[in-house]
């Protein structure tokens, strides 16, 4: 056992890019018979020590990804005493990051995994808004963090996707027309996950005019008619005050501050 050549790799979080690093390098030397042992979560001296001990009885390299001063500076200390070799995989670059770009570390443990699952968190949560848009599937209502209804051209899907990709959120959105029932999934939403929009007619009548020149259609279109925008916002009125959700007025929002109202009505925070 005293002459197996082993490397510990320590971590104060999962260690996979310490474990990343050191078989990288080990491929560079066919392999060889070096045992890689990972030792995760260290967050006191003992961990440190159950390393060290380890380390003592072999022909050992400790190589670590610590972030946290005092738990660095220790290992430091008692490889040294030990005869251990020891190297630190971040200090390098660290030390570039600082000189370089004249910042501070945060010496937080963990980070790298943070990022990635907000980023998976983020991915999600577009693809549930893209998946439960206008009403496609009325059963992501039910697993929604918001939903979101309106008459068509309310900004329902440019908030859906906001919501989704700057604050991480599920976000369902149901057209209301008046010649289709809404689903019944969505009287089953609890009020504090449904929001109404509505807006002005006039408003909505610019913006569906400018759609249809958009599309190369003629503008005249019932779909800009004022009667036939009057008749939808009324409905839209109806079925949001059965559902009983908060109403905003976006005649004059912008995505950005229509989305701050619904988080701050429906006291929702993103999934930071």
């Amino acid at each position: 056992m005293e002459n197996k050549e082993a490397i510990y790799l320590v971590s104060d979080s999962v260690g996979e890019t310490a474990e990343f690093v050191a078989k990288a390098v080990a491929s560079q030397f066919d392999g060889g018979n070096i045992e890689i042992n990972r030792n995760s979560y260290v967050e006191n001296t003992e961990d440190i020590e159950e390393v060290i001990t380890l380390a003592t009885k072999t022909n050992s390299i400790i190589a670590y990804t610590i972030v946290v001063p005092v738990l660095k500076e220790y290992l430091d200390k008692r490889a040294q005493e030990e005869g251990i070799w020891v190297v630190d995989l971040l200090k390098p670059l660290i030390d570039v990051f600082q000189k370089k770009f004249n910042m501070e570390p945060h010496h937080s443990p963990g980070l790298t995994r943070k990022l990635d699952d907000e980023y998976f968190r983020k991915i999600e949560a577009i693809e549930f808004a893209v998946k439960y848009d206008d009403g496609k599937d009325p059963r992501g209502l039910t697993e929604a963090d918001i939903v979101i209804i309106g008459v068509s051209r309310t900004s329902k899907t440019p908030l859906s996707m906001y919501l989704a990709s700057s604050k991480r959120l599920k976000v369902a959105n149901i057209p209301l027309v008046p010649e289709v029932s809404p689903p019944d999934e969505l009287f089953e939403v609890p009020r504090k996950k449904c929001v109404g929009l509505i807006i002005s007619p006039n408003k909505l009548n610019d913006i569906r005019k400018e759609r249809l020149k958009s599309l190369g259609l003629n503008s005249k279109s019932s779909y800009a008619d004022m009667e036939r925008i009057l008749s939808e916002l009324e409905y839209a009125d109806k079925i949001m005050k059965r559902v009983g959700c908060p109403i905003i007025d976006v005649s004059n929002n912008a995505v950005e501050e229509t989305a701050s109202l619904i988080l701050e009505m429906l006291k929702i925070e993103g999934n930071y």
